[in-house]
C-alpha cells in the first residue's frame, strides 16, 4: 500500500473517532446537580375548607400546614396538633375564611364574647332593624352589604278632613347589614327572604329611625354600587329636603302629597 493511502486512512480513522466521541457527548444527559436548600418552615393552622360568615368551627374545620416562616401572616395561629384544633371548637367565624387560608384570632369569635353581628359592626355604629315588604324593600331584592336610602312616609289629616301624605328622606347611603337573619349571600344569589332589614347607623340615626317607625311607614330605596362611597356615612341628621306638593283625588276627596326632593 502506498504511503499516501496510509495517510488518508489514518486521517479518516481519526475523524471517525472524533465524530463518535462528539455524538456521544451530544446524546449524553446533562448531569443534574442537586443542592439541598433549608427553609425555615412553621406549622400554621389553616382552614380545611371554606368557612362562611357565622360558621361554627369543629375539629374537622382545620388542619396543620407547613408555611415559610418569613411568609406567615401576622397573628396566624401556630399549629401544635389536635390540641390546637380542640381549643377552637365552637368558635364562630366573624368573616368569610377561604380553604387553606391561615387562621388568625381576629377572624374567630369565642362563644360568649358577643354575637356575629356585633363583631362585624364598626366601632361607634349601631344595628337597628325595620320591617320591609315587597313594596317597601325593592321587591325583596336588597341583599346584605347593599346600600340604601331610607324614607319616611307619613299620613296626616288635611285641612278639609282629607289625607295628606308626606315623604321625607331620613338617611342617605346607609349599609344593609342583614336581611332577616342572613348576614351574607351566596355567589349569584338574586334575593334573600326576610321581613326585616337591619341597617348600620350612628347612635343619632338609630334614635331617629326608632321614632320614625312609630310615625309612619319606612321605605328603602336601593342605591347603585357606584354610589356606595359618594355620600360618606349618609345624612346624619335626616334634614328635611325641599318639597313639592301634588294634589290627588282619594275616595272622592282631594288631598295633597308632599314629596321630598334632594
Amino acid at each position: 500500500m502506498k504511503k499516501g493511502q496510509l495517510i488518508g486512512i489514518a486521517i479518516a480513522g481519526v475523524c471517525g473517532v472524533g465524530a463518535f466521541i462528539g455524538m456521544q457527548k451530544l446524546t449524553m444527559k446533562p448531569q443534574v446537580v442537586q443542592r439541598e436548600v433549608r427553609t425555615n418552615i412553621a406549622e400554621v393552622l389553616v382552614a380545611r375548607s371554606d368557612m362562611g360568615l357565622g360558621a361554627i368551627a369543629s375539629e374537622s374545620s382545620f388542619r396543620c400546614q407547613g408555611w415559610p416562616q418569613e411568609a406567615v401572616p401576622q397573628g396566624a395561629l401556630i399549629c401544635r396538633g389536635a390540641a390546637t384544633m380542640k381549643e377552637l371548637v365552637g368558635y364562630i367565624a366573624r368573616a368569610p375564611i377561604l380553604a387553606h387560608e391561615p387562621i388568625t384570632r381576629s377572624k374567630l369569635i369565642k362563644p360568649g364574647e358577643g354575637g356575629v353581628l356585633a363583631s362585624i359592626l364598626p366601632e361607634g355604629r349601631r344595628a337597628i332593624s325595620t320591617k320591609i315588604t315587597e313594596d317597601t324593600g325593592v321587591g325583596r331584592l336588597i341583599l346584605p352589604n347593599d346600600h340604601v336610602d331610607v324614607y319616611l312616609i307619613r299620613r296626616m289629616r288635611g285641612n278639609r278632613s282629607g289625607e295628606e301624605h308626606t315623604s321625607e328622606l331620613l338617611f342617605s347611603n346607609v349599609r344593609v347589614l342583614a336581611i332577616g337573619q342572613r348576614l351574607e349571600t351566596k355567589e349569584g344569589q338574586k334575593g334573600v327572604e326576610g321581613n326585616t332589614a337591619t341597617l348600620e347607623l350612628s347612635p343619632t340615626q338609630s334614635e331617629k329611625l326608632a321614632l320614625a317607625k312609630s310615625m309612619g311607614d319606612i321605605t328603602l330605596a336601593l342605591r347603585s354600587i357606584a354610589d356606595f362611597k359618594r355620600d360618606g356615612d349618609g345624612a346624619e341628621d335626616g334634614v328635611r329636603r325641599q318639597s313639592e306638593t301634588v294634589r290627588i283625588l282619594r275616595y272622592g276627596q282631594k288631598s295633597r302629597v308632599s314629596v321630598g326632593m334632594q
